[in-house]
């Protein structure tokens, strides 16, 4: 197994870490394993590019990978009551929806790559839970919602990213 191939898994492992670590009440420490499992994100694929290290198996778990993260850190943080509900269930429509659109066109042999908005798409949303995890620190001193400002951009960049990935492949949808 390559390097981010074992970065990729890494992540993976870190998530019920993370859970366990959030769930008790420690909210700075989540803050950490999120923050590293997320800098994994952007190692793993950096490397494999740079290397040509590109595997099926990163093609595949790298993504996924990224999608248990963020979704395992929005459900603990709307049982805890620290996001809407509503805004996990928008996100993970998205997330549902172009993963089965990319499922549709795989089938027929396209590839539907990772767009820019969707990449501003997951750096908000991981901005805005580490904001939230670190109880808006330092903002909250001032009292200006910056952890909720994130929040609401990344559920924006959420909707406007799965819009343009439907609306740029909308031919899947009458093979």
């Amino acid at each position: 197994m390559n390097l981010p191939n074992k970065l990729t898994v890494l992540r993976v492992v870190l998530i019920p870490i993370f859970i366990v670590v959030l769930m008790t009440g420690h909210y700075y420490i989540s803050a950490i394993i999120f923050v590293a499992a997320s800098l994994t994100d952007a190692l793993d694929g950096a490397i494999a590019r740079k290397y040509n290290l590109v595997t099926n198996f990163g093609k595949i778990m790298d993504p996924l990978a990224d999608k248990l993260l963020v979704t395992a850190a929005m459900v603990c943080l709307v049982e805890l009551g620290d996001i809407p509900a509503w805004m996990v269930f928008v996100i993970l429509a998205r997330e549902f929806t172009i993963t089965s659109l990319r499922s549709v066109a795989a089938s027929e042999g396209i590839v539907i790559a990772a767009g820019k908005s969707g990449k501003i798409k997951t750096i908000l949303q991981m901005t805005a839970i580490v904001a939230i995890l670190i109880r808006n620190y330092p903002f909250e001193a001032l009292n200006i919602p910056v952890a909720d400002g994130l929040l609401w951009a990344a559920v924006l960049m959420t909707i406007y990213s799965g819009a343009e990935y439907i609306i740029q492949n909308r031919k899947l949808f009458s093979m």
